[in-house]
């Protein structure tokens, strides 16, 4: 019981964040070379790169023909779109399930499915609210297309926002991936969106809370229409 306990307390940190603790740490040293209460700002600082980097295990479904969210944050919309056109994945719209991370979120993302990694592109561009609808477009982005083990193409991309300036993506051409893995983040509040299969519905409404690498936002395998939700 204590070492589940202590396992959600004493959550891991990514890598990516450890230069940013380092850093603040170090400027905690040299604000109390000059004035010893202007410590506390560096700690402040350290200690909230620390919360923003944590990089807490999941529990990942594993029955074929589940997509997960690839991250953590709320689903802002549920629409038809047409894919980044750099995916080369044609002009007919597909549904679009976009995931906005605010600040607060974890940030580590996480492949949605099994299978392998067919085209990568990023994107140089603005830096819009990711909340708003033409971010999906006109943001800086990291698109990524995959293909699952029965043939499915699914399609994931990385979207800076107003804050975030720096998009990681640790995927390459032809990697084998499997759902849930770790693959990238981007830091600080952003968006993630995933493009199903044509026929395939999201089962998930906008405003609900997704947790990366775990909620399950499509089954490709079922024939279940768009599901339906209401606040309570």
């Amino acid at each position: 019981m204590e070492t589940a306990v202590l396992k959600h307390i004493l959550v891991p940190i990514n890598k990516a964040g450890w230069p940013f603790v380092g850093g603040a740490l170090a400027l905690s040293v040299g604000f109390a070379l000059i004035w010893k209460p202007l410590a506390i700002v560096g700690l402040i600082i350290a200690a909230f790169c620390t919360y923003f980097f944590r990089d807490p295990e999941r529990q990942t479904p594993l029955r074929e023909g589940l997509v997960v969210s690839p991250a953590d944050g709320h689903i802002s919309a549920v629409e038809t779109a047409v894919p980044p056109a750099e995916l080369n994945m044609g002009t007919e719209p597909l549904m679009r399930v976009s995931v906005f991370l605010s600040v607060f979120d974890v940030h580590v993302n996480r492949v949605p499915a099994t299978g392998k990694i067919t085209e990568l592109a990023y994107h140089h561009g603005a830096f819009l609210n990711a909340a708003l609808d033409k971010a999906s477009e006109l943001n800086e982005r990291m698109s990524v297309k995959m293909e699952t083990n029965d043939g499915k193409e699914i399609a994931f991309v990385q979207i800076a926002g107003l804050i975030a300036r720096r998009i990681i993506c640790n995927l390459t051409l032809d990697q084998e991936v499997k759902t849930g893995e770790r693959f990238g983040l981007i830091r600080f509040g952003s968006r993630t969106d995933i493009y199903l299969p044509n026929g395939v519905a999201p089962l998930v409404a906008v405003g609900q809370q997704m947790v990366g690498g775990e909620t399950v936002i499509a089954d490709l395998l079922s024939d279940e229409a768009q599901r339906e939700t209401e606040v309570r």
